[in-house]
Parts: C-alpha cells; structure tokens; sequence
C-alpha cells in the first residue's frame, strides 16, 4: 500500500511517502501538492519529525526502505552512523565506505539521498568544518545542525 503525506515543519514543507509500510521518501517539497493518502505509516513518521523538531527526538524508530545502487546504500547507511548532535566530513564517509578516494562520489551519493533529515545527510560537512551543500538549502543545513546542538550561533556585534 502506497501513502503520502505533508509535513509543514521548521525547514519547510516535507514530502513523506511510504510503500508497504516503510517510508521510502522524505524530501523537501519543490512541486505543488497532490492529493494526500495517508497511511500509518506516514502518520508514525509525521509524528516522529514532530518529536524530532519540538519535543527532543534524537532517534527514529519508523522503518525505512532505502532504494539505490550499493554504493549509495553504503553511503546512507553510513549517514545513520553519524550521531545526534555530531558532524562527519564527507572524507570521513569515504573511509567508513572503504574507499578514501570515493569523496565525490559520496558527496553525489549524499545529495541523492530520498530520505532527508531521518538518514541525516545534513550532519556531513566539509573537513575544514563549511558546511557544503545541502539539497534543502544551506540554511535549513545549519538550522539542522544548530537544533542538534552540531554547531553553535555566533552572535554578531556590530
């Protein structure tokens, strides 16, 4: 069974989608809104991101089905490693993948990811710290990483 489902949240509006009953998409919303299924499983995820963004959810528990080539699915389930609250670099991703000259393509693998935010590609930045890139804007990047307590504001004096 097939569902879908919006998500208005801090960084915007989120696409869920779900089939038999793991999700398969979470993913910022860049087209305009289709008719809603929602299912249980959509539901379980809403709530989850609801936790996660206002009550101090650090894990997810919704099941995921992650769909791409193995180097992609190594990536990603690389990605789930990284902690709450913590940041890797995409050398960092290359290694625990087996292949240090793998950066580009781990940073291309990273950008396709389907499921934003639950496999928190978000928490990968450069190794001189910047953060890179990010497929829901580098300001949703850093609001990510600042509610994890990743990185912290500065305040500007002048």
């Amino acid at each position: 069974m097939q569902g879908r489902a919006y998500y208005s949240s801090p960084v915007g509006d989120l696409l869920i989608e779900s089939e038999n009953d793991k999700i398969i998409t979470v993913g910022f919303l860049r087209d305009s809104k289709k008719e809603e299924m929602p299912t249980a499983t959509t539901d379980q995820c809403i709530t989850e991101l609801e936790e996660y963004f206002y009550k101090g959810r650090k894990f997810f528990d919704v099941e995921l089905d992650l769909r791409g080539s193995a180097f992609q699915l190594n990536v990603w389930n690389a990605l789930l490693t990284i902690p709450y609250g913590r940041t890797a670099s995409y050398e960092d991703i290359a290694i625990r993948v087996g292949d240090m000259k793998s950066i580009r393509a781990v940073g291309l693998a990273n950008g396709q990811n389907p499921i934003a935010i639950i496999v928190p590609c978000h928490r990968v930045i450069g190794k001189n710290g910047n953060l890179i890139g990010y497929g829901g804007g580098l300001e949703n990047k850093e609001w990510l990483l600042y509610h994890e307590g990743a990185i912290r504001k500065q305040l500007s004096l002048f």
